[in-house]
């Protein structure tokens, strides 16, 4: 799968929006592996964007599929968030929503992704049972999933995994940890890819803070088979990323990593909203996902979630398949280099 690319650049699955067919279809039309978002959609709606994807291009490209968690959650913390949020919702004339737990629509997804035989199925927030990984294979779909550690390398090659998706701290939106209730861990792409490819004998796809041709060619160095960029594509013209996103990405704003949207830690771009509840908001995804959806599209971006990566002032407002060929290009240009100037 990833030795087949022509550009060692995966376009990361970005839920909410910014993902869209048009933009999986430039990213795989130009040598790299574009990917839809499945979270947050019906399955419904996950086999309209397939068959859209397809009507675009006639190269691989993949779907990512949320694991649902199940995480312990504090039901007294959950409600004492509720209770701090009800003075945004009255600032804001909003119903804070029912903070409800679901898989979102975890069988029906998977269903689809079997059905439609997608090249590639990633998953996010967890591993698979192995007879997911299995049917999935059998069905003729590579499988990746996500890790932020060595263990969970581990537990996820046993189940039968294609391929690892190994992200670094630096990443923007949504940390894959299969566990919500664990410390958030900091540590960074280098030495995590380090650690998971001496853990493992898969191929890695390597996430977290990449912006530029050199990054990518690093990541290749260090032992990964392809760079996943998301952060960079948001301002791509065929993103679905809403305005006040693709304004706020453009400033030079810090990032930092937060519970308060969905009760998940996620990195994205500091606001209000981020500074005042982060530290109360309680580890319950998707419970606080629902719970402050309302206050998220409020269209305030101080109450947005601006998920972005550590990287995020170098993203351009350029096609994607400009993007695409810039960081492979980039790659190459900057592996050549490095061979001129340490030959042998």
């Amino acid at each position: 799968m990833l030795d087949d690319l022509t550009q060692p650049v995966v376009q990361a699955p970005m839920a909410g929006g910014p993902s869209t067919p048009e933009l999986a279809a430039a990213v795989s039309d130009a040598g790299g592996l574009g990917f839809l978002a499945a979270g947050y959609l019906t399955a419904d709606a996950v086999r309209a964007q397939v068959r859209a994807t397809r009507e675009l291009t006639a190269e691989p490209f993949g779907v990512n599929v949320f694991v649902p968690d199940t995480s312990q959650v504090d039901g007294d913390a959950l409600a004492t968030y509720r209770d701090r949020l009800t003075a945004e919702a009255r600032r804001y004339g909003v119903q804070l929503g029912e903070p409800a737990d679901d898989d979102d629509g975890w069988a029906g997804k998977l269903a689809v992704v079997r059905e439609e035989r997608v090249p590639v199925v990633s998953f996010t927030f967890g591993c698979p049972d192995p007879t997911v990984l299995a049917e999935l294979r059998e069905a003729g779909c590579a499988t990746v999933v996500t890790v932020t550690s060595a263990g969970e390398a581990r537990t996820a090659v046993a189940a039968g995994a294609d391929a690892l998706c190994v992200q670094g701290t630096e990443a923007g939106g949504h940390r894959a940890t299969f566990t919500n209730t664990d410390p958030i861990d900091d540590t960074a792409l280098l030495p995590l890819l380090r650690q998971v490819s001496a853990a493992v004998p898969v191929p890695l796809i390597a996430a977290g803070g990449l912006s530029s041709g050199r990054d990518v060619a690093a990541v290749l160095v260090a032992g990964a088979r392809a760079a996943q960029l998301g952060t960079m594509f948001l301002p791509c013209p065929e993103a679905g990323t809403n305005p006040p996103h693709r304004a706020a990405i453009a400033g030079d704003c810090r990032t930092a990593v937060t519970r308060a949207f969905s009760g998940r830690p996620a990195r994205g771009l500091v606001n209000r909203f981020l500074t005042d509840h982060s530290d109360a908001a309680p580890a319950a995804y998707p419970h606080v996902h629902h719970l402050t959806k309302a206050l998220r599209r409020a269209g305030d971006p101080e109450t947005m979630s601006l998920w972005a990566g550590q990287a995020h002032e170098f993203a351009r407002a350029v096609p994607a398949a400009d993007l695409v060929r810039e960081l492979g290009d980039g790659a190459r240009a900057a592996l050549a280099e490095t061979a001129r100037r340490w030959p042998g």
